[in-house]
């Protein structure tokens, strides 16, 4: 087999290539996910293996690669065409595929350079190193808007190293784009835990569960697990293709690590009578939700609230209008506050997401059962936004970057955390504050920070040029994001 620096070599060079052609990423990385899926049934189907699965002989590897020129193009549209409509696992990896790819020649040698390896031989870490740096390539691509399926990695670990998930216990993610948080969660368990063979097959087949409604995200998730060893590629699918919205399938889970779409109103789009596309804001109504709102957010909060067991722990990256708007806003972190203990806010700095303007938290809570008095206590906020500056190219977020706030998390014991705040230490990231102080602030407002902003008193330390107009870019955005909230309000107030 080639060797680990060869293979990616080839992967990354074919992207290259079909770029210069106007085929994107995104593009080729779906190309790559149906013919990938079908060299490894086609590897499973022999021995050692010798499983059956349901790919039709006419449209299997074999009826691929012994194909050139325009017969290899048109049976490789039809091939796509027909396994759309195959249920279960190979009809979601094939759902609205089409051929992207439309020279021939070029085709050919990518169905040949997957044909030489024995990807199912391949160790996972490699198979996974390949496919997620596609999946970062696609998200930097910012035409594409790929990049709101994709969270920061560094972000992601970081929640899991506090979450701390164990094994025989269950993960939910209900918009889990491409699966960052699975794999993540996977990671950690198999690194932290020497797991028999019971716990090996609950965490490859029973762990994870998951929604995503966009159907090539979903087919990358499906893929970028299998790749990771995660779920069987016969299996059943643990990626549900339904709003996870809509409504409670009623199942129940010891964790959710979830990062939930941008954007602040749910909507569907129909056409009116004049034959115009409008749209209109979608509330979810739901007897389980303690407020009817459109803010998709307020409404992923809800949810995520009921996936979790009574003894289930949350870890949710939210924006913030989430933890200062009045209306149902301020009663759904009245009802969080007292039938969950939310127990950790970490306040983000902007330039770590791809898509612009966002500013946004995460939101750490463990589920409890009913009571009479407010399961929260205190709220300990980590302010990693004032004075922070990260860009997506020159400054990325990294591991390190979050290291003292796990520590100061203290995911081992989180009753013997201290401050680092103090009056005689006013400029310090850490600092809890109590219920009390909490239900007396205007309209229960979560968006709490204390530390003064040095680039507006000290003009001889600003951030570099790059940064600083990232920063500005970055204020514009979410400006005009609040407009736009703004207008929808008094428009739909008007109406």
């Amino acid at each position: 087999m080639s060797n680990e620096s060869s293979i990616i070599s080839k992967v990354w060079n074919f992207a290259n290539i079909l770029r210069d052609d106007g085929v994107g990423y995104g593009d080729y990385l779906e190309q790559l996910t149906y013919l990938l899926f079908l060299k490894m049934v086609d590897e499973f189907a022999k021995p050692p293996y010798n499983r059956e699965i349901s790919v039709p002989k006419e449209y299997d590897w074999e009826s691929l690669r012994t194909k050139k020129g325009a017969e290899l193009e048109t049976h490789y549209a039809k091939m796509l065409r027909e396994l759309s409509k195959a249920k279960g696992i190979l009809g979601q990896i094939f759902t609205k595929s089409q051929n992207k790819i439309q020279d021939p020649a070029k085709l050919f040698k990518i169905i040949d350079m997957v044909d030489k390896e024995k990807w199912s031989m391949m160790g996972a870490d490699l198979k996974g190193k390949i496919y997620e740096g596609l999946l970062e390539k696609n998200a930097e691509d910012t035409k594409s808007g790929a990049g709101q399926y994709f969270t920061p990695r560094a972000l992601i670990k970081a929640m899991v190293e506090c979450v701390r998930p164990e094994p025989m216990k269950t993960v939910c993610d209900p918009a889990c784009g491409t699966g960052g948080f699975f794999l993540a969660a996977y990671d950690f368990i198999v690194k932290n835990h020497n797991l028999d063979k019971e716990q090996k097959a609950f965490l490859k087949n029973k762990t994870f569960h998951g929604n995503e409604i966009v159907a090539n995200t979903r087919r990358m998730c499906l893929m970028n697990m299998f790749l990771h060893n995660i779920g069987e590629i016969d299996g059943q699918s643990f990626i549900s293709s339904t709003d996870a919205l809509v409504s409670d399938e009623g199942i129940r889970f010891d964790y959710v690590l979830a990062n939930p779409p941008f954007g602040k109103k749910s909507s569907m789009t129909f056409t009116n009578e004049q034959g115009e596309q409008e749209k209109e804001d979608l509330v979810y109504n739901r007897q389980d939700f303690w407020a009817s709102t459109s803010n998709k957010q307020l409404n992923f909060l809800q949810h995520i609230k009921t996936l979790l067991k009574t003894t289930g722990e949350a870890a949710v990256v939210l924006p913030d209008n989430v933890l200062f708007e009045g209306g149902a806003g301020e009663t759904v972190r009245k009802e969080l506050l007292k039938t969950a203990d939310l127990h950790t806010i970490l306040r983000l700095p902007t330039g770590i997401f791809y898509k612009q303007g966002v500013k946004a938290n995460i939101l750490f809570f463990d589920n409890k059962p009913a009571s009479k008095k407010p399961w929260t206590k205190e709220v300990w906020v980590y302010d990693y936004r004032t004075n922070i500056h990260h860009t997506l190219k020159k400054k990325t977020l990294q591991m390190e970057d979050l290291r003292e706030f796990i520590t100061l998390y203290n995911p081992g014991n989180r009753n013997k955390r201290k401050e680092t705040w103090s009056k005689e230490n006013p400029e310090q990231r850490w600092r809890k504050f109590s219920y009390e102080e909490i239900t007396a602030r205007d309209k229960t407002n979560l968006d709490i920070f204390w530390l003064k902003d040095k680039s507006l008193a000290d003009l001889d330390n600003l951030p570099d040029p790059d940064i600083l107009a990232n920063e500005i870019i970055e204020n514009i955005e979410a400006g005009l994001e609040s407009f736009r909230m703004i207008m929808e309000t008094i428009n739909g107030k008007q109406e």
